[in-house]
């Protein structure tokens, strides 16, 4: 898991990944580096509000893969899956962007993480998966993917659009704009 938020023992970053888990896997189960105990993950299956899973939640320098996110929060009894891939556009307020670096603070993962329990707790919602990258991204790179299912579909896009607006305004990640005339802004940085 190359490049995510945290250190390890070779310099390279671990981010927080929490892959869907059954109910067999708990503490020291398959979870590889960087992942949360079972514990506090619950088992696959249909899910309402405080008892909905969070199937995936990462801080990572690795590209963004939506399929995967709706993947995890996939059931049998789901009624609808809400997706959404915020990516890098070409312009902001009327300005060429070339590409964009996105920094994080060391709490990132566990704030994310909070933010991704906090929407699987709303009424509806069965599961929740949700991953922001960081570094440098081209345009149309995937920077924030989120899922959301839910029992009906209003549930599932209430929830998706509450837990991205959470983000925004919560998630101690910052972004470097570059732009075609060789001029950078820092966005959303203290």
């Amino acid at each position: 898991m190359a490049g995510s938020v945290g250190e390890s023992a070779g310099g390279r970053s671990e981010g927080l990944r929490r892959p869907a888990q059954g109910p067999d896997q708990g503490p020291g189960h398959g979870g590889g580096v960087g992942a949360v105990p079972a514990g506090d993950v619950a088992s696959p299956g249909p899910r309402r509000g405080e008892d909905a899973r969070v199937g995936l939640v990462a801080v990572t320098e690795d590209p963004l893969d939506v399929t995967a996110h709706t993947s995890a929060v996939s059931a049998a009894g789901t009624g609808a899956v809400v997706s959404f891939a915020g990516v890098v556009r070409d312009h902001d307020a009327g300005r060429a962007v070339t590409r964009i670096t996105y920094s994080a603070h060391p709490a990132a993962a566990r704030v994310l993480d909070e933010l991704a329990a906090e929407a699987a707790a709303r009424p509806g919602v069965e599961a929740v998966a949700v991953s922001h990258r960081l570094g440098t991204l081209g345009i149309g790179d995937a920077a924030l993917v989120v899922a959301v299912s839910g029992v009906h579909r209003a549930e599932a896009f209430a929830a998706a659009g509450a837990l991205v607006d959470e983000i925004k305004h919560r998630l101690p990640v910052w972004k470097l704009q570059e732009f075609a005339d060789g001029t950078e802004e820092w966005v959303a940085c203290p």
